[in-house]
């Protein structure tokens, strides 16, 4: 018979296996080197580790976790003041402010593990939930009660490797969908995507680059992130706070640590007018995929020009010239991300509470903790 995998749970990258990045080779966000990142410059209300998962002494899986303590945060989001905004945040703030993330919260897609080819996944995730379960025992001793867990993004097909691992009791769960743009393969330039368009979006396109008129954008290296680092903040904290929800909020030298460990495969562009930095996107190259990462922008300038949508544009611009297969756009925006060419992909998670009769209650009560975005998917291909 088989024997069991062990695990070792790591507050620290330097504690790290020499070997961990063969298993992360496929996605940067589980590197050495964006742990460091997150290590370095983490939300404040965020604490870290990572899985280490052996068969004898073979590593053949990682994984990492996030706790967040909500009740470090001033605000859930202010854009949206109602009475299930007030019940939401009652409840989050006393009964769920303590949540531990088998996975990465400040990211959408499948980023909490990757698990060797010959490995079984059933049995890796069964050690992983027994990790959890002493990561939470863990914060107990420190007088932190995980009120509950969350394994986030996966897709349909792992679901029922999440079933045969135990996961059954827990609630499944699936939230607003994973923006993903795949780029078609004959596209070699940015005209070839606007030659794909319906003359209806290929409007819009030509509408949005007249309405950026002065606009200069800027590749910004790390001198100039560091320079303008309290502007970059404040455009990015007017966008964060503004959102429906939020968990958490970045560190203020997150931009910086980014671009110093990560370096060319962090992309930071600043938008101006004037020599003014009035908005600014960042991309992190993920293989063959790009991955959209945090923005920031003046909101009157964002309406006015269109430059939310100029951002969307010159990221596919840049992505098809430079040979990327998908740009994964995340889970804001869904209908002007669909608008461009994204597609939504379903993405799932299983939730977990500490209490039986909220656990009991929990499909009630996640249409209070997870709001629900309406929208319209378009195609604006022809």
């Amino acid at each position: 018979m088989k024997k069991s995998h062990s695990f070792k749970i790591y507050p620290n990258t330097a504690d790290l296996p020499s070997d961990w990045d063969d298993l992360a080779r496929e996605n940067i966000f589980l590197s050495k080197a964006y742990l460091k990142v997150l290590e370095a410059s983490a939300p404040d209300n965020m604490t870290c580790h990572f899985f280490g998962i052996f068969d004898d002494e073979n590593l053949c899986g990682i994984a990492i976790s996030q706790f967040l303590d909500l009740n470090k945060l001033e605000s859930f989001g202010e854009r949206d003041k109602c009475l299930k905004t007030s019940v939401r945040n009652f409840i989050f703030k006393n009964f769920c402010s303590h949540v531990l993330f088998i996975g990465n919260n400040m990211l959408t897609g499948q980023n909490a593990f990757a698990f060797s080819e010959n490995s079984d996944p059933v049995a890796m995730l069964k050690t992983l939930k027994t990790a959890s379960e002493a990561l939470k025992i863990h914060f107990k001793r420190k007088g932190l009660k995980v009120h509950l867990i969350s394994f986030k993004d996966f897709y349909e097909e792992e679901i029922p490797d999440f079933l045969q691992a135990g996961f059954g009791k827990h609630y499944q769960f699936s939230t607003q969908p994973n923006m993903v743009f795949p780029i078609d393969e004959n596209w070699k330039s940015e005209k070839d995507y606007i030659d794909a368009l319906s003359k209806k979006y290929r409007d819009q396109y030509k509408r949005a680059r007249k309405k950026a008129g002065e606009i200069v954008k800027r590749k910004m290296h790390l001198e100039d992130i560091i320079e303008n680092e309290e502007l970059i903040y404040d455009l990015y904290f007017h966008v964060a706070k503004n959102a429906p929800f939020n968990t958490f909020f970045l560190a203020k030298n997150h931009f910086r640590v980014l671009k110093e460990i990560l370096t060319d495969k962090f992309l930071f562009y600043g938008y101006f007018i004037d020599d003014k930095l009035i908005g600014f996107n960042t991309l992190i190259k993920n293989g063959n995929a790009m991955d959209t990462y945090f923005l920031g922008y003046d909101d009157s300038i964002q309406k006015e020009r269109m430059l939310y949508l100029n951002m969307l544009y010159d990221m596919i611009a840049y992505s098809i010239n430079n040979g990327f297969r998908r740009i994964v756009f995340a889970r804001t925006a869904l209908e002007i991300k669909s608008s461009v060419g994204a597609i939504p992909i379903k993405m799932h998670g299983f939730i977990q509470h500490y209490n039986g009769l909220i656990d009991k209650n929990m499909a009630r009560l996640f249409d209070y903790l997870e709001p629900e975005v309406k929208w319209q998917e378009r195609n604006p291909f022809k």
